[in-house]
C-alpha cells in the first residue's frame, strides 16, 4: 500500500469500535476518515490519518451528555521493530507493524482514543459550580466550630 500510495476514505459507526465504545456515553454516530499511505522525501513509509467525529461523552462536572467534536490529523511512521522508532524524523508518531499488516479500523480507533480528554467537561461547564458545592456551602454556613454538634449531643445525654 505504501509503494502504491493507496488512499482509503470512508465512515465507521462508533458502535463498531469496541475499545472506544467504553469511554462513550452512547454508541451513536460515526467517524469519517481519510487514510493515505506513502513515502516522504527521506524514504520513510508513513500513514497519514485524518478523522472527524462527534463523540458523545459524559461531562464529569454536570453529568450531562454532550458531543465533543474531534478532528484528528496525524502522520504515523510505519516501523517493523521498536528499535526503528529512534530513526523516525520529527513530526511522526510510530506505528508498529511487526507483520507488515495494518488494520485500518484499529488505527482510526487508536487515534480517537488518543484524542479523548482525560476528564471530559462540557464546554461552558468549567465555570459552573459542581453539584456537591451546595452541600459544602451548607456545612460552611453551620457553626464555626466543627465539633459543636457533638458537644450538644454530649449535654443532651447527661
Amino acid at each position: 500500500m505504501v509503494q502504491a500510495r493507496r488512499s482509503f476514505q470512508g465512515s465507521l459507526p462508533l458502535a463498531s469500535l469496541p475499545r472506544l465504545r467504553g469511554s462513550l456515553a452512547a454508541a451513536e454516530g460515526a467517524v469519517d476518515f481519510d487514510l493515505d499511505f506513502g513515502k516522504d522525501d527521506l524514504g520513510v513509509a508513513h500513514l497519514r490519518v485524518r478523522a472527524d467525529a462527534s463523540l458523545p461523552l459524559t461531562c464529569q462536572r454536570t453529568l450531562q451528555v454532550f458531543h465533543l467534536p474531534v478532528h484528528v490529523d496525524t502522520r504515523l511512521g510505519l516501523i517493523a521493530r521498536e528499535d526503528d522508532e529512534a530513526a523516525l524524523p520529527g513530526g511522526y508518531e510510530p506505528l508498529l507493524t511487526a507483520d507488515g499488516a495494518v488494520h485500518l479500523a484499529e488505527v482510526v480507533e487508536d487515534e480517537l482514543i488518543l484524542a479523548l480528554p482525560v476528564v471530559p467537561v462540557k464546554p461552558g461547564a468549567e465555570h459552573q459550580a459542581p453539584a456537591f458545592a451546595s452541600a459544602a456551602q451548607d456545612d460552611a454556613d453551620g457553626p464555626d466550630k466543627p465539633f459543636a454538634a457533638l458537644q450538644n449531643l454530649k449535654h443532651k445525654k447527661t
